[in-house]
């Protein structure tokens, strides 16, 4: 989404640490081209204006103390960021729960914002978190919203109530109500209500959006909006706040090719938190939103933090325990273990979207939009065609057993010997690196990184200039 904002932040930093002294008029270009970048990806003109004064202002103020060099551009970068961080909402915030159960959380937004789905992004995350929320159908006038409903509540495994059957039938604020009450009676710890939307703001929604309110008393009102829809998130969400009211504010398709602005406007216009984002059509994908975070994300230097997380999630501590100890013990890297590994990223998500959490990675957009994530899945296709004893040691695999493997997995013999290869050569350079020694080819100054013992430098010896008196250098050659 931020991928445009994010190569203009880029160049205007990289050209301020191509100098070696930053000038007043560095910090307006720069001020100018951020400006320009921002009101391009439709962010709303007081947030810009607000936010260039503030960089101007604090920039000019720190320039006098400074040195010269490239730790200029540095402290004009740490300020650009924490700029950011401020615009975003200053830090994260999480939903807050009842003193009694059950905490209730009522979702509102436009019709097509994504409040049926991201209901049940809701009811996983806090699944996983060890909590049992109940999903309550209170849209009853978006055909097959009920249906809906049910179906993503089956796909959690999280319960659904729904006694109306929707399509312009029941009572919304009745079933809102009468879920409340069923949850304490079930001791759900949770409940989350999905609401109707229109296609755009008018009486009648904010009439019953206020009335659900009113009835539930819900600790948590979530303002849901379409991230692509521009400044009309802005002006949307003031609406609602002036209507109906809501504590903080969820971003669904963060995945699409929108400019940004709403995720950066519309935290500072209603002063209320982004507490979520949806970034994709999955259940899974769905994240905590951190300021901070996406801060990184728009200036290019990466997520390492929620990449770090997302791994943690999807790969099983005992296997990369056990995993660990087999190579410290000398045992060979198996395609049973290269398996467990792919099955592990594929539970992580799209590997594009896992690659542009890297540092620089707006550098290599072209790649990572070209990369198949379908790759994964025919690579382990062609290892689960193969007997345990292939996996175990692939030098048994002759060319009647790859013809096999290939008819197998529907590819071709050149993929799967391709595929062996590159794993013989990643076996090779694991055993290499287990040795203490580093992989052939490398260039010798890397062997000195890698913490291999580097050759000890004989620095060789000044040739002494004889002298032009033959008995002097007769005597310099005697001794």
């Amino acid at each position: 989404m931020f991928d445009s904002l994010t190569q203009r932040f880029s160049a205007s930093i990289n050209s301020l640490r191509s100098r070696g002294k930053i000038s007043p008029s560095d910090i307006d270009n720069t001020c100018h081209e951020i400006r320009s970048a921002l009101l391009e990806a439709d962010v709303a003109l007081s947030v810009v204006n607000e936010f260039i004064e503030e960089i101007r202002a604090k920039s000019l103020d720190a320039l006098p103390t400074l040195q010269s060099g490239s730790n200029q551009a540095q402290v004009i970068f740490d300020i650009i960021n924490a700029a950011l961080i401020e615009i975003l909402g200053a830090q994260a915030r999480r939903v807050r729960f009842s003193k009694q159960p059950p905490t209730v959380i009522m979702l509102a937004g436009l019709q097509g914002a994504g409040k049926t789905t991201l209901a049940g992004k809701l009811a996983k995350h806090f699944t996983d978190q060890g909590n049992t929320p109940l999903l309550v159908a209170s849209d009853l006038a978006r055909p097959n919203a009920v249906t809906q409903l049910q179906v993503v509540g089956q796909s959690v495994g999280v319960p659904v109530f729904a006694p109306e059957p929707g399509n312009g039938v029941g009572n919304a604020v009745k079933v809102a109500r009468d879920g409340v009450a069923y949850a304490k009676s079930r001791l759900h710890n949770m409940v989350i209500v999905d609401t109707a939307g229109r296609l755009g703001v008018d009486e009648s929604l904010m009439k019953e959006a206020i009335a659900i309110r009113d009835a539930i008393n819900p600790n948590e009102i979530l303002f849901v909006v379409d991230a692509m829809i521009g400044q009309d998130a802005v002006r949307t969400a003031q609406s609602f706040l002036d209507g109906v009211g809501f504590d903080g504010v969820v971003l669904t398709k963060m995945d699409g090719d929108a400019r940004g602005g709403a995720a950066l406007s519309i935290a500072k216009m209603t002063k209320r938190p982004i507490m979520f984002v949806s970034t994709g059509e999955k259940l899974t994908d769905f994240d905590i939103f951190y300021p901070d975070r996406m801060a990184s994300r728009i200036l290019g230097m990466g997520d390492v933090a929620t990449l770090a997380e997302q791994a943690k999630k999807a790969f099983d501590p005992d296997a990369s325990a056990k995993l660990e100890s087999k190579f410290a013990s000398g045992e060979d890297f198996t395609l049973d273990d290269f398996l467990e590994q792919l099955s592990a990223m594929s539970k992580m998500g799209s590997m594009s979207t896992m690659l542009s959490m890297l540092p620089g990675a707006g550098q290599m957009k072209k790649q990572i939009d070209n990369f198949d994530d379908a790759e994964i899945v025919r690579t382990k296709a062609i290892v689960q065609s193969m007997t345990p004893k292939e996996r175990q040691d692939p030098k048994v695999l002759n060319g009647s057993r790859r013809a096999r493997i290939a008819s197998g997995s529907g590819r071709s013999v050149t993929e799967v010997n391709s595929l062996v290869d590159r794993f013989t050569q990643a076996q090779k350079m694991m055993k290499q690196m287990r040795g203490g020694k580093m992989p052939a080819g490398l260039p010798p100054a890397m062997y000195q990184g890698a913490g291999a013992p580097a050759k000890a430098k004989i620095a060789p010896q000044k040739k002494k200039s004889k002298s032009g008196n033959p008995a002097k250098r007769a005597l310099e050659e005697r001794n």
